[in-house]
């Protein structure tokens, strides 16, 4: 009994062999093979819609807008929802496509691979490349123009929304000179936003301003800066007024009526990488940026004297209104910004037009 257990043991296991192949009705009704080919192209086609749905509610939807509200604040970004139901959805949609391409089109029948050694003979390499380019042809995609075209197309359209996010990486600062100041917008202090008269500085003194706009409210008593936005234009529109003896300041020419009696407005931004400066030397009217030592002589323009910092500090234009109080006679003329390559050619535009010497 033992030894014909032991035979049967040792007995080779026979092939099974593959069972019969089951044709897909793909494979047998071209009616089937063209409504798929269809149905595949439309999702591509959708999927490309949907990208390009992406880049117009990048700008259609305001940021703030929200969907889904359970209270006064709480609820969802539409622009976030947005992003995600279209951006998301496209690639879901090329992704079934690709899926139902490959089951329901592409070639289908069976391979066996039996295992070789690591170094691949020249032999076993020409029958690979072989077999990738009868995959190749049994895929379809040389046959299958609509496929194709509609996949290529939904790729392509997968790009837009990269170009378009490549935006929120902050606007580029070439030729980007805008702050809010504007005509007659009164100077205020930094703090309490108090509105600043000529007879309230001292010579020497320096004050740290903003524009009034931000101390502003609508009719419902909100502020009409908040969040982001505040923090993004105050970072732009940061000034220092110092006050002077007339006597000691050289304006440009074309910047003789830019002050009021000795008194001056400069950005509070350093133009080497946008520190915020008010470090002040009165005796020789010195600014002295705190984070690489660069310093502007704002007795005349704002001019670089010392550190790596690439030219001068920009200057407000400011007079006085009806009621006696500083105002803004302009927004910058001057480039509000750190410095870039870019930058010496547009302020030499702007040197031209303003009569600047920076």
């Amino acid at each position: 009994m033992t030894d014909e257990l032991d035979l049967k043991a040792h007995d080779p296991i026979g092939d099974p062999g593959l069972p019969e192949h089951q044709w897909r009705p793909q494979d047998v009704d071209p009616k089937q093979e063209k409504r798929t080919e269809r149905h595949i192209a439309g999702m591509l086609g959708a999927a490309a819609l949907l990208f390009v749905g992406f880049c117009v509610a990048y700008f259609a939807i305001p940021i703030d807008a929200v969907v889904f509200k359970t209270g006064a604040t709480v609820g969802w970004s539409a622009q976030n929802f947005a992003f995600g139901m279209t951006l998301g959805g496209g690639l879901l949609l090329i992704g079934i496509a690709i899926i139902q391409w490959a089951k329901k089109l592409m070639g289908d029948h069976e391979i066996v691979e039996l295992r070789h050694a690591a170094g691949s003979e020249k032999d076993d390499i020409d029958a690979v490349l072989d077999d990738i380019n009868a995959g190749i042809e049994e895929s379809g995609i040389a046959r299958r123009p609509l496929i194709r075209n509609s996949l290529l197309g939904a790729m392509a359209a997968l790009g837009l929304p990269a170009i378009v996010l490549l935006r929120d990486m902050g606007p580029l600062p070439h030729g980007h000179t805008n702050t809010v100041w504007k005509k007659g917008m009164r100077v205020v202090n930094d703090v309490s936003g108090k509105p600043i008269k000529p007879s309230d500085l001292e010579v020497g003194q320096l004050v740290n301003a903003q524009p009034a706009v931000f101390f502003e409210t609508d009719e419902h008593g909100q502020h009409l800066y908040h969040g982001a936005e505040l923090h993004a234009a105050k970072a732009k529109a940061a000034a220092i007024v110092v006050r002077m003896r007339p006597e000691d300041i050289t304006p440009s020419a074309g910047r003789a009526n830019w002050g009021v009696d000795g008194i001056l407005c400069y950005s509070k931004i350093c133009t080497h990488v946008g520190c915020p400066i008010s470090l002040w030397e009165q005796q020789t009217h010195h600014l002295l940026c705190p984070c690489h030592q660069s310093t502007f002589d704002l007795a005349d323009n704002g001019k670089v004297i010392f550190g790596p910092a690439g030219r001068a500090l920009p200057q407000l234009p400011i007079s006085v209104d009806s009621e006696g109080y500083l105002v803004a006679v302009s927004d910058f003329p001057e480039i509000v910004t750190p410095s870039y390559p870019e930058l010496a050619r547009d302020q030499k535009k702007l040197d031209k037009k303003f009569g600047g010497n920076n």
